[in-house]
């Protein structure tokens, strides 16, 4: 039998840039971690723990800061 000989393609990303974007991603998974929860069980008591620190300034700014590691993942150069 003879063997087909198809071209090797190259990734569209190097090894780095995968990388990159696998920890901007854990990043933004752990920012929307720390935004869930905290509710109440009965509608009408008010809990506090909705506006604490966590969720208004951490959780986002972590997120925001994974979609900044994505977007360099995605224009940053793979090295040859």
């Amino acid at each position: 039998m003879k063997k087909d000989t198809i071209p090797k393609q190259e990734f569209l990303f190097g090894k780095r840039n995968y990388i990159i974007m696998l920890i901007g991603l854990a990043v933004i998974a752990l920012g929307f971690i720390l935004m869930a929860g905290g509710g109440s069980e009965d509608p009408n008591v008010f809990n506090p723990e909705i506006y604490s620190w966590r969720r208004i300034r951490l959780a986002p700014t972590l997120v925001i800061i994974g979609l900044g590691i994505e977007i360099y993942a995605i224009f940053a150069n793979p090295k040859k």
